[in-house]
Order: C-alpha cells, then sequence, then structure tokens
C-alpha cells in the first residue's frame, strides 16, 4: 500500500491519501468500511475519557498484552 500523508502547512499531520487502487481493495475486504461513523458515541467518549484520566494519574498501571498472555499462559 502506497499511502501519503497529508501534511498543513506547520507540518503537522492532517491525513492520508489512499490511492484508489488501494481504497478498492480496502473495500473488498471491508465491505462495510463506507459505512462506518465517523464518531464514536458520547458514552464511549466518557468512558475514553476517564480511562485516559486514570493512566494519566498512575501511568505504572498499564501493562503489556505480553504480560497478560504470560499470565493467562497463551503462546504469541
Amino acid at each position: 500500500m502506497n499511502l501519503q500523508v497529508i501534511q498543513d502547512v506547520h507540518g503537522k499531520n492532517t491525513g492520508v491519501f489512499i490511492p484508489l487502487e488501494d481504497w478498492a481493495l480496502i473495500k473488498t475486504n471491508y465491505p462495510d468500511v463506507d459505512s462506518l461513523e465517523r464518531d464514536i458515541p458520547k458514552w464511549q467518549k466518557q468512558l475514553l475519557d476517564k480511562r485516559l484520566d486514570a493512566i494519566a494519574k498512575n501511568p505504572n498501571s498499564i501493562k503489556s498484552i505480553g504480560g497478560l498472555f504470560s499470565e493467562l499462559d497463551i503462546d504469541i
């Protein structure tokens, strides 16, 4: 896939250009991609904000997914 990152005049990434051929492939693999909503529901935003606040207060509370798999005895 040959993506191009689009930047504003300040060099901040603002978007991605996906060539039509690659977009067609994405739509083949994910047929409902066009119907996905752009915004998540308000309750999900509130939940994410709450979790991000908890992480900000205690950054050491985050564990790696590998650690979880080890605790569950799952080979990755």
